[in-house]
């Protein structure tokens, strides 16, 4: 390589060339896919996941009707705060109703998204996992009730440990995830097409990879030379689970990470090629 070559080759977008695929839910999509298209990569959206409205709001809504009645709010994702406060603005409940309550945030987004509604988020794990939730909270539970509000179908690592060191805890369900049927023609068409077929295929949760898994059908297109990209160990476990691979692990659990770990790969293998 001379050296108008090598010039060409640092000044172009790491990114470059590189197919992304991502399954975020549509309304969440534009984070990921803003911060990969200013990297260069060319970024399909077929939507894995689809957020709905609980089929009752009642058990959330009698919740947030007796905050009094809680010391501890935990918050494990953006779509629980927006759905959550949709709640509260329709109960015409002010943010002086959780003036009292300590809260706690899965991760930045999480944080970032009650901040800017005026809260004050007390406690942030180290990894933004259901377990680091818990190892945060275990000694500062004890006797305390404790609301956690999350999606209809979510791992139940954080009710089951926080009880076992003592807390009360109550589980609402503020929003639920389905499978967009709409995808599924687009995602096989997008496979089958040599010209579309990604480089890269996004996963931020473990229901992106198994609403991934169900739009292929009984009869999956082929994944052959498709890096999988996880956005952290609980995803990445759930990909080994379903009989995948994680091929590229963001080091820290966000968006950012993710990017950041595709670009770290992706300039592994030009470097070997």
């Amino acid at each position: 390589m001379n050296r108008r070559q090598e010039f060409a080759a640092r000044s172009r977008p790491p990114l470059a060339g590189i197919r992304v695929l991502v399954g975020r839910a549509r309304h969440q999509a534009g984070a990921l896919s803003g911060q990969l298209r200013k990297l260069g990569a060319t970024v399909l959206e077929i939507p894995f996941i689809e957020i709905r409205q609980p089929r009752s709001f009642r058990p959330l809504d009698s919740a947030l009707k007796n905050l009094g009645r809680y010391d501890w709010l935990i918050l494990t994702s953006v779509n629980g705060v927006e759905a959550m406060w949709e709640r509260l603005n329709k109960l015409r409940l002010k943010n002086t109703s959780l003036n009292h309550l300590r809260i706690a945030a899965i991760g930045p987004a999480t944080k970032k998204a009650i901040e800017q509604r005026g809260c004050k988020v007390d406690v942030v794990p180290k990894e933004y996992v259901a377990e680091s939730v818990v190892s945060s909270l275990r000694n500062r539970v004890k006797g305390k009730r404790v609301l956690l509000v999350r999606a209809k179908v979510a791992r139940d690592v954080i009710p089951r440990q926080l009880r076992k060191a003592g807390a009360l805890v109550d589980v609402v369900e503020a929003y639920e995830t389905v499978v967009p049927q709409s995808s599924r023609t687009r995602l096989r068409r997008a496979l089958a097409n040599p010209r579309r077929r990604p480089h890269v295929i996004t996963f931020t949760s473990s229901s992106t990879v198994r609403n991934f898994v169900t739009l292929l059908g009984s009869r999956p297109a082929s994944l052959e030379g498709i890096r999988l990209a996880s956005i952290g160990p609980v995803t990445s476990s759930t990909l080994r689970e379903l009989g995948s691979r994680a091929d590229i692990k963001a080091k820290e659990f966000s968006i950012p990470g993710l990017v950041e770990a595709i670009v770290r790969v992706v300039a592994e293998s030009s470097d070997r090629n």
